[in-house]
């Protein structure tokens, strides 16, 4: 790598490159609406901060940065449960013969919708965040669940997971091997499949998921609005499968279709699969085989979604492959801010959007890079903290002890 990333531009913010007709089908303020509608009725629901950021965005010489703080959301530490508890309403919904009409909050966990459901179990492949807030939707809902995580899985993501009542298989390769793994076992033992990556045959439920986390998207509207902010400029989104950032990129352009902010998706460079897959620039999906071994838990998939890769390839501008410590540094921004600006704890998968920032703005010197960014004075950037301090351990490590340290050669020069 020449800087800690390497890039591709894929649009350049240029309409004409773009094909913005799925975003619009799955992504539109109608598909927000009635997510926001259910999520509303759950029980501590409440709206998750937007913190700004305006003294660092005044060094950097930008004109915001503004932080979606889901580590914040329902005690679960991370953005996920939106996605999946939308989906587990979607599929009851459709289960029970309702799909024309709402269905309660009250009406779910009661006795009588209970009844009907017993027979139906959850199973789900995860990093961590997917399966806490899976676990915790069938527990509300009195339903049994599987979680299988693979055998890099740290221990306290999977005591997080247990405390919600479901059952734990470790399984002995990645994140893909147990994503397969759950599906064998789904298919054999009648187990319903919730899974936030899709894959041929199963589209509707990583779907509604990505459709959950709209709501996310609609409050952040709602709290740039109060702060006299039409729509971002810029928006950084970290990618995994791809599935959240579909969801962000897809909700935009389906709200701004004719002025989008310019999309700057950002992974891993060891579990890169959508940026591989950009580069291959044969339209399709690609894996990313080995190990897949990052800091960025969350991010360390090396199968795309390919409902979600079509949103990404059609509408993204920016992709990036980063290094760990890029994600180290961006937890340590936000754990030690510039006087004034707010303190937010993040874990690595939700601070590598301000990580890639940071170094896009104080190392790009391609005069390419720099015009396709068209980061300046006025530019409004947007990003969501994904998860807080999902594993102390490895969190204190990063920010006490200096774990994944920033090369000289890209320390801090401002």
């Amino acid at each position: 790598m020449h800087h800690d990333y390497e890039y591709i531009i894929h649009n350049d913010g240029s309409l004409e490159k773009k094909d913005q007709r799925l975003a619009k089908e799955l992504f539109s303020i109608e598909h927000a609406r009635d997510a926001r509608k259910f999520h509303r009725q759950i029980p501590g629901y409440r709206m998750t901060p937007l913190e700004s950021l305006p003294n660092l965005a005044s060094m950097l010489k930008i004109g915001g940065i503004y932080i979606k703080d889901e580590a914040q959301r329902l005690t679960l530490n991370s953005f996920k449960v939106m996605g999946g508890s939308y989906a587990v309403y979607r599929f009851i919904k459709k289960y029970l013969g309702a799909e024309d009409r709402d269905l309660s909050f009250s009406y779910l966990t009661s006795d009588e919708c209970h009844e009907r459901l017993k027979d139906v179990v959850f199973c789900s492949a995860t990093d961590g965040n997917h399966g806490r807030g899976l676990a915790w939707a069938s527990m509300v809902l009195g339903l049994k669940c599987h979680i299988y995580v693979h055998k890099d899985t740290s221990r306290p993501r999977i005591e997080a997971i247990r405390q919600y009542g479901a059952s734990i298989t470790i399984v002995d390769g990645n994140y893909d091997d147990a994503v397969r793994r759950a599906a064998e076992d789904a298919e054999r033992n009648g187990w319903y499949v919730v899974s936030d990556t899709s894959w041929d045959g199963y589209t509707e439920i990583p779907t509604w998921i990505m459709q959950g986390y709209t709501s996310i998207l609609l409050e952040s509207q709602e709290q740039l609005a109060g702060l006299g902010i039409i729509r971002p400029t810029h928006v950084v989104v970290q990618a995994g499968v791809g599935a959240l950032a579909a969801s962000v990129v897809g909700f935009y352009t389906a709200l701004f279709p004719e002025n989008p902010p310019v999309f700057i998706v950002v992974e891993p460079d060891r579990a890169a699969c959508i940026y591989e897959s950009i580069m291959i620039g044969d339209g399709r999906p690609h894996s990313v085989k080995g190990d897949l071994e990052t800091i960025m838990a969350g991010l360390a998939c090396g199968d795309p979604s390919p409902i979600a890769y079509e949103v990404l390839r059609d509408n993204a501008d920016i992709f990036i492959r980063c290094r760990d410590y890029v994600a180290a540094r961006g937890m340590r921004i936000l754990s030690c801010p510039l006087k004034g600006d707010p303190f937010v704890i993040s874990g690595e998968s939700g601070a590598v959007p301000l990580g890639i920032l940071y170094s896009l703005l104080s190392e790009a010197e391609e005069p390419e890079l720099k015009k396709a960014l068209r980061l300046d004075s006025d530019s409004m950037v947007f990003m969501i903290n994904t998860e807080g301090n999902t594993d102390p351990i490895d969190f204190r490590r990063i920010i006490w002890d200096g774990q994944d340290q920033v090369p000289k050669e890209y320390r801090t020069k401002v």
